[in-house]
């Protein structure tokens, strides 16, 4: 007899949504992680009295009623607008793009004359069809702001030099022309209060949670421990890699405590240029208006990514969406094993969508249906 009706494999938001919903109508499951905690990438730990995003700024925003409300059940969350800066050769600019960045750009004040400055920025490069995402990118709002803004940054995050990286990359680049710093256009934006692994303990409050734990190792030695199982983690780890290896870029932290009370007055602040090694510095206490009279910085750096590292973001070109593919195909004869999630799916999910994902996989294993 099987132990559990359910093992859920990764405690971030895909299984703790599904753990959650399963335990309500009275399944039994048991929700094992790798790493030595819950909460996958949200993970946030106290330091300083700080709630710490481990592995990165993460910022709840969303359109959907349902799962604003939804997340709302566990905990309350601030708010938080997320406004970055960023900042080159010793000029800082508002991101998005929006009018205060043309202002200090150009020296513009109105949407026509800055809309007007990208239209003569853009028709000067004269580019009918890019074939790479620098040409995207100047073909959509010309050679200041990709040269400043766009250029750079990208280089960095992807590793490649713009001219070697697809058009497809880049879809739009949006320029706003209104004087809004705010990031996101959804409706609803905030952190939660108490970090987000508080939101996920209760998320987990009477499910089994064992950290530290193999999936595999776990499987070798109890083969037969759950009914079915929903496998949040790579797809390709689970077919041991027999197919080929899906790729990603992965990220680099490093973090430092200040014996400051405000360093850079802003919770992220983005280093656009190629020579600075780092993508970003995040303050985190300006994401819950923190006054503690220590702060705490992190430094992002993208990074090559092989088997074993963390990976962040899939690397969705067309060798890798084939690879895909199969291994989906593969997925398919399983049976009682479940693929969900940004790894399980080979997705970049923000956070509210890797929640209403999971509402679609609780509608289709549980049968409950949850509003979005």
């Amino acid at each position: 007899m099987s132990q559990y009706d359910y093992l859920v494999v990764g405690a971030g938001l895909t299984g703790a949504v599904f753990a959650h919903e399963a335990q309500k109508i009275g399944k039994k499951c048991l929700v094992i992680d790798r790493r030595d905690h819950i909460a996958g990438n949200v993970f946030t730990e106290k330091i300083e009295g700080i709630n710490v995003h481990r592995y990165g700024a993460h910022i709840f925003h969303t359109s959907l009623r349902g799962v604003w409300d939804y997340m709302g059940q566990f905990c309350e969350f601030n708010n938080y607008v997320n406004s970055p800066v960023a900042f080159i050769n010793g000029e800082t600019y508002n991101m998005p793009f929006n009018m205060n960045t043309f202002s200090k750009l150009w020296g513009v004040f109105t949407p026509a004359e800055a809309k007007a400055k990208i239209a003569e920025q853009v028709a000067k490069e004269n580019i009918k069809e890019p074939t790479n995402l620098e040409e995207q990118a100047l073909s959509l709002v010309g050679r200041d702001i990709f040269e400043k803004l766009v250029k750079g940054y990208t280089e960095k995050q992807w590793g490649r030099d713009c001219k070697d990286l697809p058009a497809s990359i880049i879809k739009r680049l949006p320029c706003r022309f209104t004087y809004d710093n705010n990031y996101f256009n959804d409706r609803f934006q905030g952190i939660p209060m108490g970090g987000y692994t508080k939101m996920v303990e209760r998320m987990l409050e009477g499910v089994e949670v064992r950290c530290g734990v193999e999936y595999k190792e776990l499987i070798s030695e109890q083969p037969d421990i759950a009914d079915r199982t929903i496998y949040c983690g790579p797809i390709d780890a689970f077919y041991d890699f027999k197919l080929g290896t899906l790729e990603y870029r992965s990220l680099r932290f490093e973090s430092e405590i200040l014996d400051e009370e405000n360093h850079q007055g802003v919770a992220v602040v983005n280093y656009t240029a190629r020579k600075v090694p780092y993508t970003r510095i995040i303050e985190h206490k300006h994401f819950e208006f923190g006054t503690q009279p220590k702060t705490v910085l992190t430094r992002e750096y993208p990074a090559d990514w092989k088997p074993g590292d963390e990976p962040y973001y899939p690397v969705n070109d067309a060798r890798n969406e084939a690879l895909y593919a199969e291994y989906e195909k593969l997925a398919a004869e399983e049976g009682d094993v479940v693929f969900a999630g940004r790894l399980g799916g080979y997705k970049y999910y923000d956070m509210d969508k890797a929640v209403a994902a999971a509402f679609d996989l609780v509608k289709n294993e549980l049968g409950v249906e949850i509003a979005k």
